[in-house]
């Protein structure tokens, strides 16, 4: 059976252009004229006095023409007849420039060109599994090398282009984070792009279709990998996982989204699993977070909204107050006086386009779509719709609705308030640690919200740790530039020890399984001298049951400079009681020497007041100290039962077979259908009973399940160690074909 994937990533419309310029000749600008006769007659009419063309000619929004030449030129236009006006067109700076510099590439560069070293990934082969890259894009072409086509099996890795949803542009957006040099400019923009398309139409692939790119990527020699895709599996030995392990051996510097199945423990996804892979989460850039405000709402704290946007639809960056009313399901006849106001409607009964799309031509100024059930909603419409909308929380419309019904009398008012955020979690990033090895991922995080990059025909801003994990891909491409002799292990470790740890708007630091070892800072990587792996330390789990009361981890230190160094470690403060902490004892190095120490931790069973800790174990005396996370369970973890189901009736067949991922295996297993509207039972599948740790699949022979056509609700339930949890997901069952 084939595994589908699907990509981490959530989306955001933004707008776009292309700039030109002309190399070797007078100084040239683009200018935008302004035309208030018809504008074509302008254009014939510029064109036979000067003999020069508009690079392009607007009639729909804007009435004028823009043209890229000479300043001199620039100045005969202005005075043309029909020119109202003439400006000189102004860049409009795309968030790609914020996150890059913000990480520390573009400075760190521009320090070195100032020496005269070149860092800037040139030289580097970076190969990307993903939907396919637009090497066509005048910000990629030149970089650009070659690829390969998994999904029709040629040479060919060009983003899926037909029209409509299967269109995609995800590969294109994640090769522009890595090395665009154009309009836009990556984390290191002359890296060698190498391109496999594994995931075809609407970003769908197979576990053959990534192995196989792997596997290509490994034999074209490429020095760093980037997957921005995953399943929800938490499991360490899911086989893209054990692949990545695999291309991590052979040389390769693998980099993996976690998920963006946040913010929740355990939500962590395959491949983002790999102990090896660099997993990375994302976190914010600099940026303007809208939030909205009802005065209305007596309690200060919930008439705060947070907004989350819709794709395919205008980004919410309201400046005024809009009065808002409730328009239920967003029907037609519940949005009859929504004209010049904002509109709540709530999720459910027709499709989501459908509703904003009636608002929109009821007149309404925007769309507030209320989650019908209790999360986050994270959605997009299948075509662009010329409207603002956001979505907000479940609890948050009620609290809406219940002031709207309220003060009937009169209508009430949203506001919109921007925030400053940077260097926090995103909400949406997904979180550790590893079941089965309980390996702390991500390893590190990098910015993964608002990430304007190349999509074909122009840029698109995204939100999602596949956008996080590119800025790893190419931070990696500049230290192995500098560091050409390093090991993937030690490109990770430099990564690691080099983070800035994260903090809450508490101020309290984020735990270990949430953000790694902390926010990448290039500049400090690249300079690192001291390099400590494993950069995260779990301890695992302590079984009380065991005699040994003692857990040892052991750590490489290499010393990286030119001189000789002694380096300490401190031991944790502030933790529970119950932990002895055996520290080595002090180590010196000369240059170039690296040498293996141990840390042990001792159990008290009597005292013990935790059943997980995490924290950091700082080792000075390098050029910056270095702080390693680590995490420790004194129990069974309440880690999830089960993961990843997948139902499907095998091709040209009446047999039917399904497969469950069980991070600790489970002592009862039950897969039940019920009525999706009614919630009625309709039968019971499987129960299995004694199932061990990993992927468990059954194949059902033909006869043995008799579905009719039809969409059922499917409850899956597993148990383990008093623990037990059930997954609800969709199975519908298609008409046979004739």
């Amino acid at each position: 059976m084939k595994r589908r994937w699907f990509l981490f990533f959530i989306i955001t419309l933004a707008g776009f252009a292309f700039v030109s310029e002309v190399d070797g000749q007078e100084a040239t600008k683009t200018v935008i004229v302004h035309v208030d006769d018809d504008v074509e007659d302008v254009r014939e009419a510029i064109s036979e006095q000067s003999g020069i063309e508009p690079d392009y000619m607007f009639t729909y929004a804007f009435n004028g023409l823009a043209y890229t030449l000479p300043e001199s030129d620039a100045e005969q236009i202005e005075g043309h007849p029909g020119v109202s006006r003439v400006d000189e067109s102004i860049q409009y700076d795309h968030a790609l420039r914020e996150s890059v510099p913000f990480i520390g590439a573009e400075n760190l560069r521009t320090e070195l060109d100032d020496l005269g070293v070149r860092l800037d990934g040139h030289g580097v082969k970076v190969g990307i599994i993903d939907t396919g890259i637009d090497y066509n894009h005048p910000d990629l072409q030149r970089n650009y090398v070659q690829g390969y086509d998994v999904i029709d099996g040629d040479d060919d890795p060009m983003e899926t282009k037909r029209k409509g949803k299967a269109a995609t542009f995800h590969g294109t957006h994640v090769a522009g984070i890595i090395a665009a040099n154009g309009n836009v400019r990556g984390v290191a923009p002359d890296a060698d792009i190498y391109g496999y398309r594994a995931l075809g139409p609407e970003g769908q692939g197979s576990t053959e279709h990534i192995l196989e790119a792997i596997d290509r990527a490994v034999l074209d020699g490429v020095d760093v990998l980037n997957l921005s895709l995953g399943t929800p599996v938490n499991g360490p030995d899911w086989p893209t996982s054990k692949a990545l392990d695999e291309a991590t051996d052979a040389g390769v510097i693998t980099v993996t989204s976690s998920g963006n199945s946040g913010p929740g423990m355990w939500s962590v996804g395959s491949p983002g699993t790999s102990r090896k892979s660099i997993s990375v989460g994302a976190s914010t850039p600099p940026l303007k977070v809208p939030r909205l405000n009802v005065p209305e709402i007596e309690d200060e704290e919930e008439r705060v909204m947070d907004l989350q946007p819709i794709q395919g639809t205008n980004p919410w960056e309201l400046k005024r107050r809009l009065n808002v009313i409730d328009g239920g399901l967003g029907l037609p006849d519940d949005l009859e006086n929504v004209r010049g106001r904002a509109v709540l409607i709530e999720r459910g009964g027709i499709p989501i386009h459908d509703k904003i799309k009636n608002a929109d031509e009821a007149g309404a100024n925007a769309v507030l779509l209320m989650n019908n059930v209790p999360g986050t909603l994270m959605t997009a419409v299948e075509e662009p719709l010329d409207i603002t909308a956001a979505a907000i929380e479940n609890d948050a419309g009620v609290l809406l609705q219940k002031a709207i019904k309220e003060n009937e009398n009169k209508e009430v008012v949203i506001e919109t308030n921007y925030e400053e955020e940077t260097d926090h979690m995103a909400w949406f990033s997904s979180r550790g640690p590893v079941t089965q090895t309980w390996d702390i991922k991500p390893d590190v995080v990098a910015p993964g919200v608002d990430i304007d990059s190349t999509v074909p025909e122009g840029y698109l801003e995204l939100n999602g740790t596949s956008m996080a994990a590119p800025h790893i891909a190419g931070a990696a491409a500049l230290i192995k530039q500098a560091h050409p002799d390093w090991e993937p292990e030690q490109v990770k470790a430099t990564l690691m020890n080099t983070a800035v740890s994260l903090t809450t708007d508490e101020g309290e630091a984020y735990p270990p399984f949430v953000q790694g070892a902390g926010r990448v800072d290039i500049g400090a990587a690249v300079e690192n001298d001291t390099l400590i792996h494993p950069g995260a330390l779990s301890f695992g789990v302590w079984d009380a049951d065991e005699t040994n009361q003692r857990l040892k981890r052991d750590i490489t230190i290499e010393n990286q400079s030119e001189h000789k160094r002694t380096y300490s470690f401190d031991v944790p403060t502030s933790l529970g009681t119950g932990l002895d902490w055996k520290m080595p004892m002090p180590m010196t190095l000369d240059a170039g020497e690296k040498e293996t120490a141990t840390i042990q931790v001792e159990i008290q069973p009597d005292i013990i007041d935790f059943k997980r800790i995490d924290g950091e174990i700082k080792v000075n005396g390098g050029k910056q100290d270095v702080s390693l996370p680590f995490l420790l369970f004194s129990d069974e973890p309440d880690y999830p039962r089960l993961s990843g189901f997948q139902f499907d009736q095998l091709p040209d067949s009446d047999a039917w077979m399904y497969e469950v991922f069980l991070p600790g295996g489970a002592e009862e297993l039950e897969i039940t259908l019920y009525d999706p509207d009614t919630l009625a039972y309709i039968t019971t599948i499987d129960r299995q009973k004694n199932l061990p740790e990993g992927p468990f699949e059954r194949e059902f022979q033909e006869g043995e399940i008799d579905l009719e056509p039809g969409v059922y609700h499917g409850v899956v339930y597993a148990k383990l160690k008093d623990r037990d949890d059930t997954l609800e997901t969709t199975i519908v069952v298609m008409e046979e074909q004739e």
